[in-house]
């Protein structure tokens, strides 16, 4: 019975990782060293020559961060392979707590310059 139970094991192990190939994994880092390049770049030679405005670099900052998180989550946590309802309950979850964490901090410095004590 014990062997049977080590046999599962070792097997579901395996599918665990079946969507994701070495190759894969490869393609992925990349693609990771890749947007971290170009971040690179961004802060050491774009933004030093006002090339582009600064606003515009922290907004290629915070979009660049974002596809490097989906990556991350994506293939490395597995939730590429996951079922569909688990990924927009997750998805909508994160864009939400962004989305509330972004009315806060206009907020927050509305308030802060408008009222006085």
């Amino acid at each position: 019975m014990s062997e049977h139970n080590l046999q599962n094991t070792g097997e579901h192990a395996h599918d665990e990782h079946a969507g994701l190939s070495k190759s894969k994994i490869w393609q992925v880092f990349f693609i990771l060293l890749g947007i971290t390049v170009v971040e690179f770049i961004i802060a050491l030679v774009i933004l030093p020559k006002h090339l582009i405005p600064h606003t515009a670099g922290n907004i290629a900052y915070i979009l660049l961060t974002l596809l490097k998180a989906y990556y991350i989550v994506a293939y490395f946590m597995h939730l590429k392979f996951e079922k569909t309802g688990l990924q927009l309950s997750l998805g909508l979850a994160f864009i939400f707590i962004a989305y509330f964490i972004t009315l806060m901090l206009i907020e927050g410095g509305y308030l802060h310059i408008h009222m006085t004590i």
